[in-house]
């Protein structure tokens, strides 16, 4: 084992006792020390972060920024132990992440990636099982990915239909009731699951192929196979994912259609909105005010229900 590859070791370890999951970014840095092993080179220099950070291509600035910062936080510890480690300079490339314009599925797109998902190859019929289940709880309730593949099994409850998302973005925690519909596919699901996976690997609710958690890397490059065979993304040279619809737009789709509800209905979105924002997890109702900014036909609803308050109070 290489020098740089026990340091990396080493620091993968610290970053975890400071109470950090940190599994992506120590995926990413041992990607970026078999690029330094591959160029001979015994330390880091801002020549080659930026070099590692910047190959992959069809991918957006964000992903440069980030994958230059995982190598500028690694460089930071590394220059205290070795002195000829260059640490590149912090705004070199932007980091910063802008916000995609939402994807909101027609139902027949969610239909289709469900049959899709349904039809995905597997060994043990964990994958079609669990893929499906995904799109369908993301569909239902709006959580953030990351919050349905952190679910344990403690935390669904299959009998009152309530789903406990503990500690998420923010470091928040709340409780999410679910229709009953969506508690039924929940308990089918953890019925044939168990059936398939006799000996429990993990406390995850939702698992992998293998019988561990279903992790985002791997889900989100599965979701892009789904989509692109569907016709929701185009395929791309090298079977690269390319870009197109998300698993967070669910999430999007789900605020949004609530909203549309609403407003379809002649509610008074300015007070239902906290209700929104509370059950989706964000720390200000701001926040949700974005999806009205950003779907065009949110905005359309939103002008007429201003101007026909404004004529009521005329009258």
């Amino acid at each position: 084992m290489s020098a740089i590859r026990e340091a990396l070791v080493q620091y993968v370890a610290v970053r975890r006792v400071l109470g950090m999951k940190f599994y992506e970014p120590a995926l990413a840095l041992d990607h970026f020390v078999d690029f330094l092993e591959h160029e001979g080179a015994e330390f880091i220099t801002t020549d080659l972060a930026l070099r590692w950070a910047m190959e992959p291509k069809l991918v957006q600035r964000a992903t440069w920024g980030r994958r230059f910062c995982q190598v500028r936080g690694f460089a930071s510890w590394l220059s205290a132990i070795d002195d000829r480690t260059e640490i590149p300079p912090k705004h070199l490339l932007d980091a910063r992440r802008r916000r995609n314009t939402p994807h909101i599925y027609t139902e027949q797109e969610i239909n289709l990636l469900m049959a899709e998902a349904g039809r995905l190859h597997s060994r043990t019929g964990l994958r079609p099982l669990t893929y499906s289940t995904l799109i369908g709880l993301l569909v239902a309730t709006g959580l953030r990915p990351g919050e349905a593949f952190a679910l344990d099994r403690s935390d669904v409850d299959l009998v009152s239909g309530i789903l406990s998302i503990r500690e998420t973005k923010f470091g928040k925690s709340r409780f999410v009731p679910i229709e009953e519909s969506t508690r039924r596919a929940l308990e089918r699901y953890a019925q044939r699951r168990d059936a398939l996976c006799s000996f429990r690997l993990t406390e995850a609710f939702l698992i992998g192929e293998r019988g561990k958690r279903l992790l985002g890397y791997s889900a989100r490059r599965v979701f892009a196979t789904i989509s692109r065979a569907i016709g929701l993304r185009e395929a791309t040279e090298h079977h690269r994912n390319g870009h197109g619809p998300r698993l967070q737009d669910f999430r999007h789709s789900f605020a949004t259609g609530r909203l549309v509800e609403w407003y379809r209905a002649g509610l008074d979105v300015a007070r239902e909105l906290p209700k929104l924002a509370t059950y989706l997890g964000h720390v200000d109702v701001t926040l949700t005010y974005w999806y009205i900014e950003a779907v065009p036909e949110l905005l359309q609803l939103a002008a007429n229900y201003l101007g026909e308050t404004q004529a009521g109070e005329r009258s």
